[in-house]
């Protein structure tokens, strides 16, 4: 479900707030597929389905910079924050992929709102995000994120 705020004091108000899970989105052989011609990462464990198969993962596996750019679809499933001019991205503070993303498998995001502090017209928030992969243990990705929203 999506938490929707208008204006930045509702937005500072969610600090230390889970903001749930995401829906799930499967990672199909197509998207990878076309990250890997948007990036030029045409590496064999991401494209081969065959030749990935008999390696390491047992299957073609996401690249670890897909799983993290789907965050902002998925978050954008969690937050929205309504009565401010724009949002942008500022950053990463810190980002792991402790689990590999086989392609075939679902993921989603679990989110939590860390900070909320003024900058210069607008505030910083911090997120800590955790990708998680469907009937696995170990996330895909664990990310602190940084966003910047201007009034």
């Amino acid at each position: 479900m999506t938490t929707i705020v208008n204006g930045l004091d509702e937005l500072k108000a969610l600090v230390g707030k889970d903001l749930g899970v995401s829906e799930w989105l499967e990672i199909t052989q197509e998207r990878v597929n076309t990250f890997a011609d948007a990036t030029d990462d045409h590496q064999w464990i991401h494209v081969d389905p065959e030749r990935a198969e008999a390696g390491p993962f047992g299957a073609p596996i996401a690249h670890g910079y897909l799983t993290l750019s789907l965050v902002i679809p998925l978050f954008q499933n969690l937050l929205k924050v309504e009565g401010v001019r724009m949002g942008v991205n500022y950053g990463l503070e810190k980002v792991r992929f402790p689990s590999p993303v086989k392609v075939g498998s679902k993921i989603r995001l679990a989110a939590t709102v860390v900070s909320v502090e003024d900058v210069p017209g607008g505030t910083q928030s911090t997120f800590d995000f955790t990708v998680q992969i469907d009937g696995e243990d170990k996330p895909a990705c664990v990310a602190r994120t940084v966003y910047r929203q201007y009034a």
